[in-house]
């Protein structure tokens, strides 16, 4: 839970700054959190994970748009270019490199059949892609406000995020092999809950 929240503190100072200002504001508030968010892990020498340091770059780039040209579209791109980016990622190592990022991040902690590994991978990919797609429905379609288009960036995405964890969770519980690492020889949802929180970044 810490670290979900510790996750989660660039978003949230993000909704609190634009209810109180506007999208600048709160643009900038997001990317100088993430910054220091960083710079605090580095202060306490905790380690740093890839798709910590991918966030810092997406949200430095994007937000930094959007202050420099004063254009919001750059930080509503952000989710969108985070998640695709993610996609793009184990996409590109299981076709290119034959790799499964899941199975290598999780395989110490998770014992499954390689066709379960397969078909979570792709389930991702597919999550991620179509977060990303109804990220730029929201922002861009012209049917909904600025403030709904806030609003679902910062909840409705979480939301999704966290009912298909949900979803890996029973799904992991069901394809654990006995014996597996770390759940004591029983596979169950407990075990696979944690799994699938490791990706709920």
């Amino acid at each position: 839970m810490k670290k979900f929240l510790f996750d989660l503190f660039p978003l949230l100072l993000f909704f609190v700054a634009y209810r109180f200002a506007d999208i600048q504001v709160a643009t900038a508030v997001a990317v100088i959190a993430a910054v220091l968010q960083i710079l605090w892990m580095r202060a306490r020498r905790q380690p740093i994970e890839t798709m910590q340091w991918l966030t810092l770059g997406i949200i430095v780039i994007f937000g930094g748009a959007t202050l420099w040209l004063n254009d919001p579209a750059f930080i509503k791109w952000k989710p969108t270019a985070l998640y695709w980016l993610f996609a793009a990622a184990l996409l590109g190592a299981r076709l290119i490199r034959g790799q499964n990022l899941l199975k290598k991040l999780l395989g110490e902690k998770v014992s499954m059949p390689d066709h379960a590994w397969e078909k979570m991978n792709a389930s991702w990919i597919l999550f991620f892609l179509i977060a990303g797609a109804l990220n730029l429905y929201v922002a861009f379609s012209g049917h909904f406000s600025e403030d709904q288009w806030v609003n679902f960036k910062v909840f409705g995405l979480m939301i999704l995020m966290l009912v298909f964890v949900v979803i890996q969770s029973i799904w992991l519980g069901r394809h654990m092999q006995e014996g597996a690492p770390g759940n004591g020889g029983k596979a169950g949802t407990g075990s696979g809950k944690g799994a699938a929180n490791d990706e709920n970044y």
